[in-house]
């Protein structure tokens, strides 16, 4: 008899469980429904449609919930499951549908983002940025949102930084490439691979680099990572090894000696003129990135917005594998005009024979020398012999040739002909350093 019974109530909560999976079925066949019908101009975020589905389901029911008034008889992972789906999606826009070409166009160079839904309120969804003049097929129109192809699937970036003009090259750009245009190709987003050595050390790694393939007629197969010093939200406030193998700074700097952690990022000076030095590396790498470019040097740019969620170790292991080498640009924060120089590496044993420092240091001081030679050669004044040694947490995780590069500090002019002065410098040196 109680085998019956225990059968019998297998049999109904199977019956149960069938008919609520059916429910939730068609719950949210009528979500995607009326999401398909809702058009553009109804379009709102994920967020406001949350807060204003729930205003409706109170008002109605006096009922917080959106699940339906049958609900209760799913499972409770299958109802915790369909409200989060009711309250998070978001309606697609109207598309028109076309097959074109259309460009990116920012007031500033930097690069927009590409999302996987129509939703700025969500940062989880982007997926990927699109540089200044970056060209990219459309397949969808609409006054709000664009629907573009994007590495092989469909992806999304706001209307207001896409234009159907092409893009010009400049004059002076033209000139460095010798002939025709020096636009660049956009090639990819490079994040962050986990498997990578010493990826592990990184604290701060949802953003990504962006990669160009130089375009002019001589191209040098050569990749340069240029990486706009700061510039990562909340990085001041997060610490990562200073060593990967935990031992403690070997000088001085932003950090002392002693210590065995550092900040990921940090929010770098602020220049005489009320400007912050975020903005001003920013600048200096669009600048840089062009320049470079036009000679035919590939370019990863680790930054080209205000923000990116890189922090200082996720920046250094991209760069060891998506470059030919690594140049952070910075200006020191003295106030005294003292001119450029280069980070060395600290003539310490303990340092010098720690990896990935002992197998790569002669390369990253050969490197820096260059580049102050051929700031020099510009015009470009040089503090002292061009060099401080600094035990810094990029030099520490490098395995390609790596720099700071200290441009300046608070007091130096940083208008755009002073930093149009620096990057032919810059590309000077690393044309010596490459023996190109």
């Amino acid at each position: 008899m109680r085998n019956r019974k225990m059968e019998s109530r297998r049999r109904e909560g199977r019956r149960r469980h069938s008919a609520a999976a059916a429910m939730a079925a068609a719950a949210m066949a009528a979500l995607l429904m009326c999401s398909a019908l809702s058009g553009c101009s109804s379009y709102a975020s994920s967020a406001e449609l949350k807060s204003q589905a729930e205003a409706a389901k109170l008002e109605a029911t006096g009922s917080g919930s959106l699940l339906p008034e049958n609900a209760g008889e799913l499972p409770q992972a299958d109802a915790i499951a369909l409200e989060s789906q009711l309250t998070q999606a978001a309606p697609v826009p109207e598309f028109e549908a076309v097959s074109d070409e259309v460009y990116v166009k920012t007031s500033d160079g930097s690069a927009v983002r590409v999302r996987s839904a129509c939703d700025t309120s969500d940062p989880s969804n982007i997926i990927g940025y699109a540089p200044d003049k970056t060209a990219l097929k459309r397949t969808g129109r609409h006054d709000q949102w664009t629907r573009i192809e994007y590495h092989g699937g469909t992806a999304y970036i706001a209307s207001a930084y896409i234009t159907e003009e092409a893009p010009a090259a400049g004059a002076e750009e033209q000139q460095a490439a010798g002939s025709g245009s020096s636009q660049a190709s956009f090639d990819s987003s490079i994040s962050l691979d986990p498997s990578w050595k010493y990826a592990e050390f990184s604290k701060i790694n949802s953003g990504s680099a962006t990669l160009y393939r130089s375009q002019a007629s001589s191209k040098k197969n050569i990749t340069i990572c240029v990486n706009a010093g700061h510039g990562t939200a909340g990085g001041s406030s997060v610490k990562t090894l200073c060593h990967p193998d935990g031992t403690p700074k070997v000088t001085g700097g932003t950090t002392g000696a002693g210590a065995t952690s550092a900040v990921a990022v940090s929010g770098g000076m602020t220049f005489a003129d009320g400007t912050a030095e975020s903005k001003v590396t920013l600048s200096m790498a669009l600048i840089l990135k062009d320049k470079l470019l036009a000679a035919g040097y590939d370019v990863l740019m680790i930054r080209e917005s205000d923000d990116v969620q890189l922090d200082n170790v996720a920046r250094t292991v991209i760069a060891n594998n998506a470059s030919d080498c690594h140049i952070a640009l910075h200006w020191d924060s003295t106030a005294n005009d003292k001119g450029a120089f280069y980070m060395s590496v600290p003539n310490v044993d303990s340092y010098r024979n720690m990896e990935p420092v002992k197998s790569n240091w002669e390369k990253h001081n050969a490197l820096g020398e260059s580049l102050v030679a051929g700031l020099k050669g510009a015009g470009v004044k040089i503090f002292s012999g061009g060099s401080m040694a600094m035990d810094l947490t990029q030099t520490s995780y490098s395995t390609v040739p790596s720099v700071d590069i200290e441009l300046g500090d608070k007091a130096s002019d940083h208008g755009k002909a002073a930093l149009s002065l620096l990057a032919d410098g810059l590309v000077a040196g690393i044309n010596q350093y490459f023996g190109q």
